[in-house]
């Protein structure tokens, strides 16, 4: 069976594949069917992306991240907020060279690069998301301070060579990868001594425990929705950031903040939970009959030849990640924003 392969860089048949990496009844899910998504991450992530990204588009944001909220704050502003915060953290400064882990469309690389005045290169294993990142970067006037590469960020010292960035951040991107030890790992030896790295981690909160059947079925659902190999606890995450030699300076789970407005609220659909009133077709996109309007219609292209077979497949899997992630949230058993700020040593053995 032959892949059409899009101008665009997307491909049919990991688009059309991608919902095959999980049991249809997600209760079903073994260890094996874990270990094979770990070890065709790529394809996983790909196969998710290539058929999520125009989803995410219309129904988020250019910047594919949650975001805490005060109560009126815009959504928008909300986002920008969040990477905003995470530079402030990581004490980003003018003419430092930064990494992006999993740039997405280059929504937080360029409001980054405004906000601390910093030289951004945008890393992304999806020439989907790459063609796009450019074309917004080249519109948004920053191609000279913002650029992207294709790579996998298992192999970036490959790729940059070793010591070659002051600072590396990851949102809501590692938890792709197909351990933490790995992508760590990577992300330190990239980094020039004494350089700093920050994180907003998707994890399992400690609260969340996987021999029972309920609590392993959410975290399933919360991989199958969002092109995840394999979700896990966020002290392995701190663990691996120890075992690779970072030094942590600073973390918290910002979810356990007593926000007023949770972070999962656009979630939820229900249109008078809106902070304001262009939120109104924001949260109105996520109810039943914004996801209805929309769901046909990527059936109806997807018919036509104008999406790859298997998006709107893709597209009912975001439903499941968006009912998994709201009960994650209320439950308290998943957290999109664990925030790490860790330090490489200044003088460093590697």
């Amino acid at each position: 069976m032959t892949s059409t392969q899009y101008s665009d860089g997307r491909q049919e048949t990991r688009v059309e594949n991608y919902t095959k990496f999980w049991q249809k009844d997600l209760g079903k899910e073994g260890e094996a069917d874990n270990q094979n998504r770990v070890e065709s991450y790529t394809d996983v992530v790909n196969g998710y992306y290539d058929g999520a990204t125009e989803l995410y588009e219309y129904g988020w944001a250019q910047s594919f991240h949650f975001s805490r909220f005060y109560k009126g704050e815009a959504f928008v502003a909300s986002l920008a907020r969040h990477e905003h915060y995470l530079s402030a953290q990581m004490g980003l400064r003018p003419g430092m060279r930064v990494l992006d882990v999993g740039c997405g469309v280059g929504g937080p690389a360029r409001e980054i690069a405004r906000f601390a005045d910093v030289n951004i290169v945008g890393l992304n294993n999806n020439d989907f998301q790459i063609q796009r990142a450019r074309k917004y970067t080249k519109k948004a006037g920053l191609e000279n301070q913002v650029s992207f590469a294709k790579g996998d960020f298992m192999k970036l010292s490959e790729q940059f060579g070793e010591n070659s960035f002051d600072a590396v951040y990851a949102i809501e991107a590692t938890v792709h990868a197909p351990t933490w030890e790995g992508v760590y790992g990577e992300i330190m030896k990239v980094l020039k001594p004494g350089g700093v790295f920050g994180v907003y981690e998707w994890c399992m909160t400690d609260t969340w425990d996987p021999s029972i059947p309920a609590h392993k079925e959410l975290a399933h659902a919360i991989e199958f929705g969002n092109g995840i190999p394999e979700m896990r606890p966020l002290k392995q995450a701190r663990e691996a950031m120890v075992t690779v030699g970072f030094s942590i300076e600073h973390e918290e789970d910002l979810a356990e903040r007593p926000d007023e407005v949770p972070w999962y609220y656009p979630l939820e659909g229900d249109i008078w939970k809106a902070q304001t009133a262009w939120d109104c077709f924001t949260v109105w996109r996520m109810s039943w009959s914004g996801k209805l309007v929309s769901h046909t219609a990527i059936k109806f292209m997807e018919m036509l030849g104008l999406l790859p077979k298997g998006t709107y497949d893709v597209g009912e899997s975001l439903k499941v990640a968006a009912d998994a992630l709201v009960k994650g949230g209320q439950t308290k058993l998943f957290t999109p924003m664990y925030l790490a700020i860790c330090r490489k040593p200044a003088f460093s053995e590697s």
